[in-house]
């Protein structure tokens, strides 16, 4: 509940208003009653549902307004692919990086979550070693550039298929969050890690030596002088930099 109630502190509190979009469900209203109702007893001031499960209601002036209104969207999980084939392109996407820039708060759980990045995973073997072009990938939401998120991390061994992500485009940050955990991004693109578990970052940028070119599918990757941190609640990350940071105060 701790994540929520920053969620719900980061978009206005009692002022805000947010928006939950439950798209990456094939039943969405469930999840999303559930997350709003979660958001009213955390005292939101206003939650609403947004019932966007078709591109057509995408392109719906009434819901573009509904965003263009809110001091949050909330992305609940599912399959991220929902996500960015229903709404990729859409005037809901670009309201959604408008409402971004000028500050609102959009937030995911799960899919939520992957869906945000420039890349985003769409699926890969879980507790194996990275092999090549055995992580799917397709393009994110482009809500957080140059870097690609997985979660349930820890929980679902996928360390390899984040590393088999970077393997394939070396310039960009994996994230991997663990379960009941989360990454605060603030404008100035340094993240705090909240939450009861941890974040793991893997910066490919000074890979020296990789197979990922020269191998054929399903073999196993080299990589070397990968940098990996482990970050747990109250420690963060300069995605400019990609230096850690400690907690404030240490």
């Amino acid at each position: 509940m701790a994540i929520l109630r920053r969620i719900v502190e980061l978009a206005g509190g009692t002022d805000g208003n947010i928006a939950v979009v439950a798209t990456a469900s094939g039943a969405p209203l469930d999840p999303a009653l559930r997350y709003r109702s979660l958001f009213l007893d955390l005292g939101i001031g206003q939650a609403s549902c947004l019932p966007i499960s078709s591109r057509i209601q995408a392109y719906d002036p009434g819901v573009v307004e509904r965003i263009r209104k809110s001091t949050g969207v909330f992305f609940t999980g599912g399959d991220q692919l929902r996500i960015t084939s229903i709404l990729g392109g859409t005037p809901v996407h670009k309201a959604l990086l408008e409402r971004r820039m000028e500050g609102a708060l959009v937030a995911g759980t799960s899919a939520g979550a992957s869906a945000m990045s420039d890349i985003m995973i769409v699926g890969g073997p879980e507790e194996e070693a990275p092999k090549k072009c055995t992580t799917k990938l397709a393009p994110g939401m482009g809500l957080l550039h140059d870097s690609v998120i997985d979660q349930h991390f820890a929980q679902r061994g996928r360390i390899g298929r984040l590393l088999s992500a970077i393997a394939q485009n070396p310039g960009i940050t994996g994230i991997g969050i663990d379960e009941d955990t989360a990454i605060e991004v603030g404008p100035d693109l340094c993240f705090t890690v909240l939450g009861s578990q941890t974040v793991t970052v893997i910066d490919g940028r000074n890979i020296e030596i990789t197979n990922a070119s020269e191998r054929a599918p399903d073999s196993p990757l080299a990589l070397t002088d990968v940098t990996l941190h482990i970050l747990p609640k109250g420690y963060g990350y300069d995605l400019k930099t990609g230096k850690p940071l400690a907690p404030k105060g240490d």
